[in-house]
């Protein structure tokens, strides 16, 4: 219910983080729970438990950079 209420207010890490913390504060067995509960992968409330791990600070953006389709221009030289 608590993951329901909040995640449409958060973005993608906001949402790791969350989870990673509630599963920290779980303990053994505390990942497979939040998990469940929140309806997501195993492997993201894991990726946020290790974000919380690291102690890297705000990023200034949601998703790592290079990500998505390349500009034609890009691949095609003779399109310029």
């Amino acid at each position: 219910m608590k993951f329901e209420v909040l995640f449409p207010h958060l973005d993608e890490r906001q949402r790791r983080l969350l989870m990673g913390a509630e599963a920290r504060i779980l303990g053994h067995g505390g990942v497979r729970a939040v998990a469940r509960a929140a309806k997501v992968s195993e492997t993201t409330v894991r990726k946020g438990v290790a974000e919380l791990e690291s102690g890297e600070g705000p990023l200034g953006r949601v998703r790592k950079s290079g990500g998505g389709r390349k500009r034609a221009a890009d691949l095609d030289p003779g399109l310029r």
